[in-house]
């Protein structure tokens, strides 16, 4: 039975002549797999954190609109965030690429970049608006009355008041959302954008390489999750407030 050896070289390996590449870069035109790789992580990441902005802001103002007193606002919200999280995120992406375009002219012109940053923001703004929405909903209703017995007004009360501390409360299920988007940044591929799953999937076909390839990706996607996770964990530290639960951790 035929042993497995590692060859870790393929990364330095030349994606066109298969030549091993001196310092495992390649120059000028020549582009190795560890170049097609990083070249990968940077879409990965791109998309990632792009998607990630787009469903903190939406997701925000939708989780803010659920908790007003205004009945529009809160069905607005409510259907917002059933129709995007009931809908597989594959499912959202191709309508995005394919129906929406087709619906929209103008869109046609926007690159499937853009489009999937979407798709993964809108679908990700629904999880976001709903752990907004518990964060606010689990203050003391004291709160929002004394603001506004204060002579604020609403938007002032959520400003001042409601939000800082609904922020504080929901930074850890954010955390979680936010080291998701990394993970289902993966199926970008299905659109063709050249990122780390594409990349992982293409190099094995070429290379016959597998292991160490979905290896070396699989550690990329862990030390991407792992960094947001400790920009997050270090916001939530300096947010903390004395004496709350959970802030002395």
């Amino acid at each position: 039975m035929a042993t497995w050896t590692w060859d870790w070289q393929v990364f330095c390996k030349d994606t066109l002549s298969g030549d091993v590449a001196p310092g495992c870069f390649g120059q000028g035109r020549d582009i190795t797999y560890l170049d097609w790789m990083m070249s990968a992580w940077g879409w990965t990441l791109s998309v990632s954190l792009l998607a990630l902005l787009v469903a903190l802001l939406v997701g925000s103002v939708i989780g803010i609109l659920r908790t007003t007193p205004s009945r529009g606002l809160v069905f607005f919200g409510d259907a917002w965030t059933e129709l995007f999280r009931n809908v597989p995120l594959l499912v959202q992406i191709f309508l995005w690429y394919h129906v929406v375009p087709a619906l929209l002219p103008p869109l046609k012109q926007v690159p499937s970049f853009i489009l999937v940053v979407l798709a993964l923001g809108f679908f990700t703004s629904a999880r976001v608006a709903e752990q907004v929405r518990a964060g606010i909903q689990s203050l003391p209703r004291g709160q929002r009355y004394a603001g506004l017995a204060m002579g604020l007004t609403l938007a002032q009360t959520y400003r001042h008041v409601l939000l800082p501390m609904a922020f504080r409360i929901v930074i850890p299920p954010l955390t979680s959302e936010s080291m998701n988007i990394v993970k289902n940044s993966s199926v970008a591929f299905a659109v063709s954008i050249a990122e780390l799953t594409m990349f992982a999937m293409q190099a094995q076909e070429e290379t016959s390489r597998g292991i160490e390839i979905y290896l070396a990706v699989t550690g990329l996607y862990f030390v991407s999750a792992f960094a947001i996770n400790r920009v997050f964990k270090f916001i939530e530290t300096r947010l903390a407030v004395p004496g709350m639960i959970g802030s002395a951790r």
